[in-house]
């Protein structure tokens, strides 16, 4: 099994940042959902990344948020070549 915790820690720290507009911070929290969901590893990842991926130039992102999406996408690629 697949531990996510460190990327739900992450995650966390987006959704509980009220500097962060509040479109991010529900693609955030629903890309948690997905990680925790029941879904096969891969489907789980998968919608992870494409969730956060179509939010990343949102103008209105701060820049330190995008970095730690950018960081969030990057560790959900290596767990998915991991489990190919």
């Amino acid at each position: 099994m697949t531990d996510f915790s460190q990327i739900i820690k992450i995650l966390d720290s987006i959704i509980n940042d009220r500097t962060i507009p509040k479109n991010i911070r529900k693609v955030a929290e629903d890309s948690k959902a997905a990680l925790n969901s029941n879904d096969p590893l891969d489907l789980k990842i998968s919608t992870a990344i494409f969730l956060l991926e179509e939010i990343i130039n949102d103008p209105n992102m701060p820049i330190y948020a995008r970095t730690k999406i950018w960081n969030i996408v990057s560790m959900l690629e290596e767990k998915k070549k991991e489990i190919s």
